[in-house]
């Protein structure tokens, strides 16, 4: 009560009052990176989550074709004629590499050279570039099945091919164009305008500039486009039973008709017959497309440095 009249208790509750507000403005920012932490230990805990799902369903299918595969790899099974005794794969092999080296021939210049159209000579902000792209994107999406009924349209019926190597490679051509164009304008893009500039400025001409320069710098971008596009040839099926036909030999010529490997496997495992021949291929198929990657893999490296 003294204290109180002399006025001694009460700057100190208020100091007290005031300590307290300090204290609890302190503890905000605080309690912010609490949060944040929290979140952010949330974010990586979901993606290595997502990133061990993924890893451990590749491993399983991997694991789970070499095992039912590898045993059934024999002499047999790569003799040059196809029975219905040895299943042989040989014949399917070279038509794979066949039509992938065809599909590449076509569809690489063309989608290259379109992507180098719509960076460096057309325009930005034109119109007909936007088509382009949009079209692509389209072209992109629709379903492998959609380009084999064309294919077969066009190239079997129309232009009368038939179902042959020519046939199914024009029909995959199509199908990969829109992703050799896509990576490759994004390799373009990548370039820092810093390399045009000082180009032009050393005296060099647009075309110059585009094979010495930009070219070059963008080359392990196109050969990801690339090797997208092999992946996506050598696992075809669907677009390839309407235009290349299922024939087990290799063709006199490409008017001739031939399965690849995606076929035989498919065709050995839908027969119900051979299904141990059918994971051997897949073994087969699975060892020529790291073989694949790892080989353009060498050789972006050896053009980078």
């Amino acid at each position: 009560m003294i204290l109180n009249e002399l006025g001694i208790g009460a700057p100190l509750v208020a100091g007290g009052n005031g300590a307290t507000a300090e204290v609890r403005k302190a503890r905000r920012p605080l309690a912010g990176v609490t949060s944040a932490k929290l979140k952010s230990s949330l974010i990586k805990i979901a993606v290595c989550l997502c990133a061990g799902i993924t890893i451990a369903v590749l491993l399983f299918m991997l694991g789970y074709i070499l095992v039912k595969g590898v045993p059934f790899l024999s002499s047999s099974l790569f003799s040059i004629e196809y029975t219905s005794d040895n299943c042989s794969v040989v014949p399917a092999l070279v038509n794979t590499l066949i039509m992938t080296l065809l599909a590449l021939m076509i569809a690489c210049p063309l989608g290259i050279g379109s992507a180098i159209y719509l960076v460096e000579y057309a325009g930005k902000g034109n119109r007909f570039v936007k088509i382009v792209r949009m079209t692509t994107e389209t072209l992109t999406g629709i379903p492998s099945i959609i380009y084999g009924l064309f294919g077969m349209l066009l190239f079997v019926v129309f232009l009368g091919w038939g179902y042959s190597i020519l046939s199914g490679a024009a029909t995959v051509a199509i199908m990969i164009l829109p992703t050799v164009m896509r990576t490759t304008e994004e390799a373009l893009l990548s370039i820092p305008d810093s390399y045009r500039e000082g180009s032009f400025g050393l005296g060099a001409g647009k075309l110059r500039t585009v094979n010495k320069i930009i070219l070059p710098a963008a080359v392990p971008g196109i050969l990801s486009g690339i090797i997208l596009a092999v992946g996506r040839v050598v696992g075809e099926t669907a677009a390839l039973i309407y235009t290349s036909g299922t024939v087990a030999q290799i063709p006199q010529n490409l008017l001739g008709s031939g399965r690849t490997l995606a076929i035989h496997m498919y065709v050995l495992s839908s027969e119900g017959l051979h299904t141990n021949q059918a994971f051997a291929t897949a073994v087969v198929l699975l060892v020529m497309v790291v073989a694949i990657n790892s080989f353009a893999a060498v050789i972006a490296k050896k053009i980078k440095t």
